[in-house]
C-alpha cells in the first residue's frame, strides 16, 4: 500500500489548514456536514432524471458519532458516495471541488442547490483530528474504498467492505495540550450545540445518539441511564420562523450556513408577504465587497425555491443590476415546481416579487444612511460604484430610484455626503451644485480651478471615481439645481468685481490671446482671462459636456476613436505671468511662443495629462534658464 503525496502547493495549503486558517475550530463540523448534506443533494438530482432512482426523503440522513474511548469522530452519511477515482480527484488536491465538479459535468442550473466542496472546507478536519479516514461507497457501485491521511506527509487508498452506499468519515481527535482542549470535539452537548448554531437549517436530519435518565420499571426513586437516537437539528428553514424567535445571530449563521460570503451581513431584512403575491424572503446586504464582484464572472441572483423546493439557485431577474450585491433567498408557493427559467422571465407573479424586493432593499438603505450612517459608509465603500453605475445604465432611467443613496466627498465637510445634505446646506445666492474630478482627493484640492468657488464659501464635491461625471450627467439637476463642473467654462458667479475687471483685461488683450492660440492651433479651442483663478497662474477649462476627466476615461478604453474634450486654456490676468506675456507679445514674439508652450504644458501636467512632446518641454524650460 503505497503512500501518494500531495502536490507541493496542495500540501502547503494543507500545511496552512492544520495550523488552523479559521478563527474558530469548531467550524469544521459545520463544513463535514455541509459536504454531507450536498452527497444527499446529489442524489436528489440524480432521481430527477434517472426513472430508475426514486427519491424517499426518509431514507437519507447524516449521523455524528463520538467515540471518546477510541477518541473519534465519525460523521456518515447516506449520500451519493464516492469511487475510488472520485477519492483520489476530489481529496487529493486541495480545493478540488467534487461538488463544483458534479455541477459543471451535469450543466446544472436547476434543481437542488450544490453548494459544498470537497476541499478546503473538508480539510478542516485537520484542525482538531490527526487521522482522517474516509470510507465511502459510490452509487451504482458494489465496491467501497478507504481514504486515510494523517496530514501534510500524504494519503493512502485502499479497497475496503462497506453494507451501504454513502461515506462515513471518521476523525481521530487530537490530545489535549496546555492551550488546547480537543476533548470537548467528542463531548455530545458541545457536538449538539455546534449543530444546533451552524447546520440547524440543513434540510436532512442530523442524528445522534442521545444519552438520558428515565426512572428504572417498578422503582420509584432509581434512575438508569439509557440512550436513543435523536435528531438534533429543526430543519425548519429559517424563512418560514416567526421573526421574533429569530435573533441576529440566527441571521448571521444562516448568511454562513448557506455560504453567501465570508464577511458579516451588514443588514438583514424578513420579508413575510401575503397579498397579491405570498412569498418569504431574506436579503442579506454583505459588508465587504466579493473577490469577483466588479469582473464577468460575477453572477448575481437569489435562491428560488418554491414551497420549499430548490428551483434556480441564482436568479437573476429578482435583483436589479444595481443591487446585484443582495445575497439571499426567496420561497413562493405561487411559483410552480417545474417552472423553468424562460417561463420565469415571463411570470407575472415573479416580476412583482422582483418589485417588491426593489422598494425593500432601497428602504433597507435608507434607514441605514439615515439610523446607522457608519455601518451605511461601510457598505458604500463597498458598493457605492455599483450605484453609480446603476443610475448611469440604462440612459438614467434608475436615477430617482438611487439619486438618494449616493455619497460624494465634501471639501467642506471632510467626508462622505449625500446630494441632500449638500443642497441643504446651500446659500441662497448659490445656483448650482458645484463638483471637481479628479484621480484623488489630495489631487483635487489641489486643482487651481477650485480656488474661486472655494473662495465664495460654496461646497464643492469631489469625484474620484471614473463613474462619478457620467452618473451626474444622467440626473442632470437634483431638487432642481443643475450641477457644475469648477472647469466648465461658466461658473456662474456673475457680479464679482475681479470678474468684472478681467473681462476688462481679455477686452484689451483680445489681440494677445488670440496670438496664443493661433500657437496653440489644434491644442485648445482658446485661450482667454480667467474668472476662477486667484493665486495661480494658468489652468484649464472645458466647453461642453466632455470634461477632461471623462475624456482621460474615455481615452483609456479600447476603441475610444481618440474623443476629445474643448479645452480652453485660462490665463490669471492678476498673476505677474500675464505681464511677462503682454511684454513678449510687444517685443518678442519668439518669447511668447516659450512662454506660451510652457504655460500649455503646465496647465497639462496639473490636469494628469501627458505632455505631447517631453524632450520639447524640458528644452523650454532651459532657455528661461539661460
Amino acid at each position: 500500500m503505497a503512500k501518494k503525496q500531495f502536490k507541493a502547493e496542495s500540501k502547503r495549503l494543507l500545511e496552512m489548514m492544520i495550523n488552523s486558517i479559521y478563527t474558530q475550530r469548531e467550524i469544521f463540523l459545520r463544513e463535514l456536514v455541509s459536504n454531507a448534506s450536498d452527497a444527499i443533494d446529489k442524489i436528489y438530482y440524480k432521481a430527477l432524471s434517472d426513472d430508475q432512482l426514486v427519491f424517499n426523503k426518509e431514507d437519507y440522513y447524516i449521523k455524528v458519532t463520538a467515540d471518546k474511548a477510541s477518541r473519534t469522530l465519525t460523521i456518515t452519511d447516506t449520500g451519493i458516495g464516492m469511487t475510488k477515482e472520485d477519492l483520489e480527484n476530489n481529496l487529493g488536491i486541495i480545493a478540488k471541488s467534487g461538488s463544483l465538479a458534479f455541477k459543471k459535468e451535469n450543466e446544472l442550473k436547476d434543481g437542488h442547490n450544490i453548494i459544498g466542496q470537497f476541499g478546503v472546507g473538508f480539510y478542516s478536519a485537520f484542525m482538531v483530528a490527526d487521522v482522517v479516514t474516509v470510507t465511502s461507497r459510490a452509487l451504482g457501485s458494489d465496491e467501497a474504498f478507504r481514504w486515510e491521511s494523517k496530514g501534510a506527509d500524504g494519503y493512502t487508498i485502499t479497497s475496503c467492505e462497506k453494507d451501504a452506499v454513502g461515506t462515513e468519515i471518521t476523525l481521530t481527535i487530537k490530545e489535549n495540550t496546555e492551550d488546547d482542549q480537543y476533548d470537548e470535539y467528542l463531548e455530545e452537548y458541545r457536538l449538539k450545540s455546534i449543530i444546533k448554531k451552524y447546520s440547524d437549517f440543513i434540510r436532512y436530519p442530523i442524528k445522534m445518539d442521545v444519552k438520558g435518565q428515565r426512572p428504572v420499571e417498578g422503582s420509584e426513586n432509581e434512575l438508569e441511564d439509557y440512550q436513543e437516537e435523536q435528531t438534533v437539528n429543526s430543519m425548519v428553514p429559517i424563512w418560514r420562523k416567526n421573526k421574533n424567535e429569530l435573533t441576529a445571530e440566527d441571521y448571521e449563521n444562516f448568511y454562513f450556513e448557506k455560504r453567501y460570503g465570508f464577511d458579516k451581513p451588514i443588514k438583514h431584512v424578513h420579508i413575510s408577504a401575503d397579498g397579491a403575491v405570498v412569498y418569504n424572503a431574506i436579503l442579506f446586504i454583505p459588508e465587504n465587497t466579493p473577490f469577483d464582484y466588479y469582473t464577468k464572472e460575477y453572477e448575481k441572483g437569489l435562491e428560488l425555491y418554491s414551497n420549499g423546493v430548490l428551483i434556480m439557485d441564482k436568479c437573476a431577474d429578482l435583483l436589479p443590476d444595481y443591487f446585484s450585491f443582495v445575497k439571499g433567498m426567496v420561497d413562493s408557493e405561487d411559483l410552480s415546481l417545474n417552472i423553468s427559467r424562460e417561463m420565469l422571465q415571463h411570470d407575472r407573479q415573479l416580476k412583482l416579487i422582483a418589485k417588491n424586493i426593489k422598494n425593500k432593499i432601497k428602504g433597507q438603505l435608507q434607514s441605514l444612511l439615515k439610523e446607522e450612517r457608519e455601518k451605511y459608509d461601510q457598505f458604500y465603500k463597498s458598493f457605492g460604484r455599483q450605484l453609480k453605475f446603476g443610475v448611469y445604465s440604462e440612459y438614467g432611467a434608475n436615477k430617482d430610484v438611487l439619486q438618494d443613496l449616493l455619497m460624494f466627498y465634501s471639501s467642506t465637510e471632510k467626508k462622505q455626503v449625500t446630494l441632500d445634505e449638500y443642497v441643504s446646506r446651500m446659500p441662497e445666492d448659490q445656483k448650482y451644485i458645484y463638483y471637481a474630478s479628479g484621480g484623488s482627493i489630495d489631487r483635487i484640492e489641489k486643482l487651481p480651478q477650485t480656488e474661486m468657488v472655494a473662495d465664495k464659501g460654496y461646497e464643492i464635491l469631489y469625484f474620484t471615481d471614473d463613474i462619478d461625471e457620467f452618473a451626474i450627467k444622467m440626473i442632470m439637476s437634483y431638487k432642481e439645481k443643475e450641477f457644475k463642473s469648477v472647469s466648465s467654462g461658466d461658473l456662474g458667479l456673475q457680479g464679482d468685481s475681479e470678474e468684472n475687471a478681467s473681462e476688462v483685461e481679455e477686452n484689451d488683450s483680445k489681440e494677445l490671446f488670440e496670438h496664443m492660440a493661433g500657437i496653440l492651433s489644434g491644442k485648445v479651442k482658446n485661450v482667454k482671462a480667467s474668472k476662477r483663478l486667484k493665486s495661480h497662474p494658468v489652468c484649464l477649462s472645458t466647453e461642453g459636456e466632455l470634461t477632461i476627466e471623462m475624456e482621460k476615461i474615455l481615452q483609456a478604453m479600447p476603441n475610444s476613436q481618440d474623443v476629445k474634450a474643448d479645452k480652453v486654456l485660462e490665463i490669471n490676468v492678476n498673476h505677474e505671468v500675464f505681464q511677462s506675456l503682454k511684454d513678449a507679445y510687444s517685443n518678442d514674439k519668439e518669447k511668447l511662443n516659450l512662454y506660451t508652450n510652457l504655460l500649455y504644458n503646465q496647465a497639462l501636467l496639473i490636469e494628469g495629462l501627458p505632455i505631447q512632446d517631453p524632450v520639447a518641454f524640458t528644452n523650454d524650460l532651459c532657455k528661461i534658464m539661460v
